[in-house]
């Protein structure tokens, strides 16, 4: 996996939802009992520790911010701070597969 992978499965699940309105974020995600903003968040957590561990950092909670509209910037953010942390290629694998799970999930 590379980071353009990356970059395209994080595209893709952004086109997806970053025309959301708060309703839909509040819907459950599909066959499961948490919301889809939450599902969104716990990738958002899941790809800011990979960005922590690749930079040798301590890993922090991802804010949850009021507006959950602020979930596709938030994906970006710690997304672009993984590719530039220059990880290992399973890295970006096992961040890619997440972000694909979530983006199927929802």
């Amino acid at each position: 996996m590379s980071a353009a992978e990356l970059d395209r499965a994080v595209t893709l699940l952004v086109r997806q939802v970053g025309h959301w309105q708060q309703p839909r974020w509040s819907a459950k995600a599909d066959g499961g009992n948490v919301s889809r903003a939450d599902l969104v968040h716990k990738l958002v957590q899941e790809i800011a520790n990979l960005a922590a561990d690749a930079a040798s950092e301590s890993r922090r909670d991802v804010p949850r911010l009021p507006s959950d509209l602020a979930l596709p910037d938030q994906l970006r953010v710690v997304t672009a701070d993984l590719t530039l942390a220059d990880p290992p290629d399973q890295v970006l694998a096992a961040a890619t597969d997440a972000v694909t799970r979530t983006r199927t999930a929802l």
